[in-house]
């Protein structure tokens, strides 16, 4: 499969939230959609624990690996070892708005300097033979589209990037959180598709904002905005409603399959909770992912508070999620007979 240039689904890196049990988890959903990593410091990767902090299981395939840093060298040889560990895409994050990232020189803060990315990315895809992309934002403060987005991406396209992932909000490096850089700063999809215009030879995903497929499908067609984008970034949207994504497959990428629904889902996904339920990961550090699975449903509340409740027990085993899927069950009979 060619990243590059199929369509593209993606689920956003969130911070504490999309580790290995929740891509797991969004897997038994999508064959398809591209999953990725929490992002993950040069230093850690090169220095750290690899096993704990890049570690995955091949069930999760196709999965990126989104790295923050601004040297050129420790990039490459992170992306080496990301590669090394099989990942299928290395991508650099330019977008994250937080104090801590500012003070480390990645993240949004290099909104401000194309150059400097397209360096990175140009040692990047230099090192490695998967593909490189660039998530970003549309720029930083009071910076201009053009000073933002459009020089990175020129600068990025001059150094052999052809795949960006861009956040459509501007980020705001001081006076807004990075919970309020998620929702203060006004989305413009229309520069994004403006971006696809003038670029057309380039992979432009757009992320930011997007709460169902329908507003996906919306945004990989061509309309009076602009030309069709090339991928769309869930973020929130499939955190919150996994479910969502067990029609991802047929919707956006046009295959011939069957949705997935919660409780198929939860099937695929039992090998994966008893298998590390046995190695000694704890029931709720997989369970948290799984909330809002059942959104919608009767019994979702019942569902989530067992999960909540019980899950954190010592000790807590399947029997827990059986229980949890019974007050689903019997809720929908419930109504099924009044």
């Amino acid at each position: 499969m060619d990243l590059t240039r199929a369509r593209r689904l993606s689920v956003a890196p969130m911070m504490d939230w999309t580790d290995r049990h929740c891509r797991a988890f969004h897997r038994a959903f999508t064959r398809q959609a591209l999953l990725y990593t929490e992002m993950v410091t040069t230093g850690a990767v090169i220095h750290g624990d690899r096993a704990r902090l890049i570690g995955f299981d091949p069930l999760e395939q196709p999965v990126a690996l989104q790295l923050g840093g601004s040297d050129p060298a420790d990039l490459a040889e992170a992306a080496r070892i990301g590669e090394a560990e099989g990942y299928a895409e290395i991508n650099l994050n330019v977008g994250c708005p937080s104090d801590r990232v500012q003070s480390g020189r990645f993240g949004a803060c290099l909104m401000r300097e194309p150059e400097l990315v397209a360096a990175c990315m140009a040692a990047m895809k230099a090192a490695v033979a998967v593909p490189v992309t660039v998530k970003c934002r549309i720029g930083v403060d009071d910076q201009s589209t053009d000073e933002g987005l459009f020089a990175l991406v020129a600068a990025c396209a001059d150094a052999g990037v052809d795949t960006f992932i861009v956040h459509a909000r501007k980020a705001w490096l001081k006076g807004l959180s990075p919970k309020e850089n998620r929702d203060v700063p006004p989305l413009d999809y229309g520069v994004v598709r403006r971006l696809k215009g003038e670029r057309p030879g380039l992979s432009i995903s757009i992320n930011g904002g997007i709460a169902d497929l329908d507003q996906a499908e919306a945004l990989l067609a061509e309309t009076d905005e602009g030309p069709a984008l090339d991928g769309v970034m869930l973020g929130r949207a499939a955190y919150h409603e996994p479910a969502l994504l067990g029609q991802a497959d047929r919707r956006i990428f046009g295959l011939a399959a069957d949705d997935v629904g919660p409780f198929a889902a939860i099937e695929a996904y039992r090998p994966y909770l008893a298998s590390r339920r046995a190695a000694g990961v704890p029931l709720s550090s997989m369970t948290r992912h799984m909330l809002g699975v059942m959104h919608g449903r009767p019994g979702a509340r019942a569902f989530r508070r067992i999960l909540t409740v019980e899950a954190n027990q010592p000790g807590a085993g399947l029997e827990v999620l059986d229980r949890a899927l019974d007050a689903v069950r019997e809720a929908e009979a419930r109504r099924q007979a009044a």
